[in-house]
C-alpha cells in the first residue's frame, strides 16, 4: 500500500469542491425561484453531504478496526504502520465530524435566541 502524505488533504480538498461546485443553486437576477424551492434544495444537498461525511467515518473507523485485528491476529499482510495510519485517519475524521456538530449546534442555539 502506497502511503502519500497529503493523501487525508487531497480528499478534504476533493470534499470540499464537491460542496462548492454543487450544493448551492446559483440563482441570476433574471431568475424567478422562491425562497422555498431554494431551501429545500440547499437543505436536501446539506443533508446528503452529511449524511455522505458520516458514512465516510464510520467507513474509515470501521476499516481501522480490521486492520487492528488483523495485526493481532498476526496477519502478515498487514502491517503495523498500515494499522497504524489507517488508525490516525478515523481519528481525524471522527474528531474533524465532532467539531462540525459543534458548530452546528452553537448555529443552532444562536439562532434561537435571536428575537423575533
Amino acid at each position: 500500500m502506497n502511503i502519500q502524505a497529503n493523501n487525508l488533504y487531497a480528499e478534504l480538498q476533493a470534499m470540499a469542491s464537491q460542496v462548492n461546485n454543487g450544493s448551492a443553486p446559483i440563482i441570476k437576477s433574471n431568475d424567478v425561484m422562491n425562497t422555498e424551492q431554494v431551501t429545500s434544495a440547499s437543505s436536501a444537498n446539506f443533508g446528503e453531504l452529511l449524511s455522505q461525511a458520516v458514512n465516510k467515518v464510520n467507513d474509515l473507523q470501521a476499516h481501522s478496526g480490521e486492520l487492528k485485528n488483523a495485526v493481532e491476529m498476526g496477519d502478515r499482510s498487514v502491517s503495523l504502520a498500515e494499522a497504524m495510519i489507517a488508525s490516525q485517519k478515523a481519528g481525524i475524521a471522527f474528531e474533524a465530524t465532532v467539531q462540525v456538530r459543534n458548530k452546528l449546534v452553537d448555529a443552532y442555539k444562536q439562532i434561537m435566541s435571536m428575537p423575533v
